[in-house]
């Protein structure tokens, strides 16, 4: 894992995770985290929104199929995962950037409201 770019993102999902599975039977969840930082303007006496953030994530495997069940549109989610830039081609031809994140954590946001687990991770049995 050396190398790589692993950051923490917090904010609201803009619509369900979509599920699909690939070639090899792999389960790939795809969705969208908006971040946007609030700052609190002393002249006006309240918070104020900044440019919203918006990243594209993508999770695989059993944590494709987790986010599918238990992650919906407009809940607060922290996620933590790999920073990928991807180019390609637009359909006009032009070149576009896009910073795409694979997750390795993804887990509801206590911070607003309380939340509950549908079902116990599986743990590992003493060695």
């Amino acid at each position: 894992m050396a190398g790589e770019t692993v950051i923490t993102v917090v904010g609201n999902l803009t619509a369900d995770p979509e599920i699909r599975t690939i070639g090899s039977g792999a389960a790939v969840a795809s969705f969208t985290i908006a971040s946007t930082p609030r700052t609190w303007n002393r002249n006006s006496n309240q918070f104020e929104d900044g440019q919203a953030l918006f990243l594209r994530c993508s999770a695989w495997r059993d944590m494709a199929e987790h986010c599918a069940q238990s992650l919906s549109k407009g809940m607060r989610v922290i996620a933590q995962g790999r920073l990928q830039q991807r180019s390609y081609q637009a359909q006009d031809g032009s070149r576009t950037m896009r910073a795409l994140s694979w997750k390795r954590a993804i887990s509801s946001s206590v911070r607003c409201r309380s939340t509950k687990s549908a079902r116990p991770c599986a743990t590992r049995p003493p060695r």
